[in-house]
């Protein structure tokens, strides 16, 4: 049977123990992190917190989708138009790849799209593998359509387009 991502709404702040639970049951989980620069007495730190709260992605199949609800710190799967929303290969490759190049992401909504196809039209936008990239004043987007979310970075340093290795070497994104 095909494993699909879903979406699982958690308890605030149940995130990662959520994800051990899944992971503990053999169930592959992806909870991603943002790092977040704070001030303390003792100077700045880096604080990881997750990128999406209250939610955990997982792969499962339909038959799996009932056994997650009943685990301690889940509140419910995350539904569109009365069936658990599947969430796109590609999206979760490109929040991986986003954020393991972006350690500090932020998220900003838009309205969801779960066909994924965009249509906005400025002289920074690229559309790579059916994605939205906007690349503007060093700072990256990608369109994540069927979650009603932008991923948002700044480039800190030189510009984006002196970075086009990186920019190259991604999925989502190209100069």
């Amino acid at each position: 049977m095909q494993k699909n991502w879903y979406a699982v709404y958690t308890k605030p702040q149940n995130e990662k123990k959520v994800a051990v639970a899944f992971s503990k049951r053999k169930i592959e989980t992806y909870c991603p992190m943002s790092a977040e620069e704070t001030m303390s007495f003792f100077g700045t730190k880096k604080v990881h917190k997750p990128l999406f709260p209250s939610y955990v992605f997982v792969q499962a199949n339909s038959e799996e989708i009932q056994q997650l609800s009943q685990t301690d710190g889940v509140v419910s799967i995350l539904y569109w138009l009365g069936k658990p929303a599947v969430i796109q290969e590609e999206e979760i490759a490109a929040i991986k790849e986003f954020v393991a190049d972006h350690p500090d992401v932020e998220l900003e909504k838009i309205s969801v799209n779960p066909s994924g196809i965009t249509s906005q039209s400025m002289d920074s936008n690229y559309v790579i593998e059916g994605k939205m990239v906007t690349i503007k004043n060093n700072t990256l987007k990608v369109s994540l359509p069927s979650l009603g979310f932008n991923m948002v970075a700044k480039w800190k340093g030189e510009s984006l387009f002196g970075r086009e290795s990186i920019i190259q070497s991604s999925t989502f994104a190209h100069s």
